[in-house]
């Protein structure tokens, strides 16, 4: 059986689905690696390194999909439609695609997905559960780009993080507040905390007061609030009624007009990021503070936020980063190719052969099409 990795060709995607690292668990179960040239370069990987762990570097991208049982990458169809539109018709019946696929945003994408025969699987949608914690695709990148947030913020602000005791004098600490403390919150708070600076955090999920504090971060309670429906039954947290988001943002103002940098996080999976800092707020920061909102590309946490671009408003610097991993390829390709590797071998026999079985929750949430239909009732749900 062939695995096949293609070269990324999302705009400045600089992952890789596999390094040469994760070869061996693969080539020990007698499959054969098929990589495209150049495929691990950007993400500093070479050619020679595949070959060296057993891999075959082919020359042409047509190849790889051609011979690929399975072929891995990082950004799938529904994630890549405007550059992965061409592969389309180069996919055959019943050949194996495991990719991010964004397949919650773009349904009608995943119809069109179905049309190839080929099997398809989203990576997104592991379900959180013990057993699939390392293939959990989302956690390994949310926590690249909330220590890469904190860069961001830090090499914007025209402060130094840490308090320092000099000679001219104490500098005072950066004050920042983090909103959202899922897995990208938390490594922000963490990382916020390692460059000196005073950490608080929100999270509309009483639940994570704790693991805020165990990080040196204070949580910030919002009296008043309803919270007690605003989780799922994944863990992530919930769209809020009108009024919960009125008083929400209420609450907020008093905290966040005081702050130097202000990291936004909250995301609700397969929809429209929910907005939490307001014209207002913004106008109401010191000049020279700094947000990274890091939901820019679901629309945004703030309300000035731009995907992709650097505002900046009434002094205040609002960055909307795209595609934060791939800011930091190498150790995102390495965390993702874990992933994915354990992932794909979830569905092998010790022999290496597949064995895609459909009580296996981790298969039957993750596969979106098979036989020319979807199949996923996720996906399905979302076509109606």
């Amino acid at each position: 059986m062939i695995i096949g990795v293609t070269k990324e060709t999302f705009p400045a995607e600089q992952r890789v689905a596999l390094v040469p690292a994760a070869l061996l668990p693969l080539t020990r179960l007698g499959l054969e690696i098929q990589i495209e040239a150049e495929a691990g370069l950007a993400a500093g990987y070479t050619d020679a390194e595949y070959e060296a762990k057993g891999a075959k570097v082919l020359k042409t991208r047509d190849t790889v999909l051609k011979n690929a049982d399975i072929l891995l990458q990082v950004r799938g169809y529904g994630a890549n439609s405007d550059k992965g539109k061409t592969e389309l018709k180069k996919y055959r019946k019943d050949q194996i695609i495991i990719a991010q696929q964004d397949p919650l945003s773009s349904a009608a994408l995943m119809q069109e997905l179905a049309e190839t025969g080929a099997k398809a699987f989203g990576l997104e949608l592991i379900p959180r559960i013990t057993r699939a914690q390392s293939m959990d695709v989302l956690s390994s990148m949310a926590t690249i780009a909330g220590y890469k947030a904190v860069l961001l913020a830090a090499n914007k602000l025209p402060k130094m993080f840490p308090m320092m005791m000099t000679a001219a004098g104490t500098i005072a600490p950066a004050k920042v507040f983090v909103i959202g403390a899922g897995v990208a919150g938390l490594q922000a708070i963490a990382s916020s905390k390692r460059l000196g600076a005073v950490v608080q955090a929100y999270d509309v999920r009483p639940a994570v007061k704790e693991q805020i504090e165990s990080l040196g971060g204070r949580f910030v309670e919002m009296k008043d609030l309803d919270t007690s429906d605003a989780q799922d039954k994944g863990g992530y947290a919930k769209e809020m009624g009108d009024e919960q988001i009125r008083k929400q943002r209420e609450l907020m103002m008093s905290v966040v007009k005081d702050m130097d940098v202000v990291i936004t996080t909250a995301a609700i999976p397969g929809k429209k990021a929910p907005l939490l800092v307001t014209r207002d707020m913004v106008e109401a920061m010191a000049p020279g503070s700094v947000i990274v909102d890091l939901a820019a590309e679901r629309g945004g946490n703030c309300e000035l936020s731009m995907s992709g671009e650097e505002v900046v408003h009434h002094n205040v610097t609002i960055i909307g980063p795209e595609n934060i991993p791939a800011m930091i390829p190498f150790h995102a390709s390495q965390m993702y190719a874990r992933n994915i590797t354990t992932f794909l071998q979830n569905m092998l026999t010790k022999e290496g052969e597949l064995n895609i079985n459909m009580e296996d929750e981790i298969i039957r949430d993750t596969l979106i099409c098979e036989g020319g239909e979807v199949v996923n009732a996720r996906i399905k749900e979302l076509q109606a």
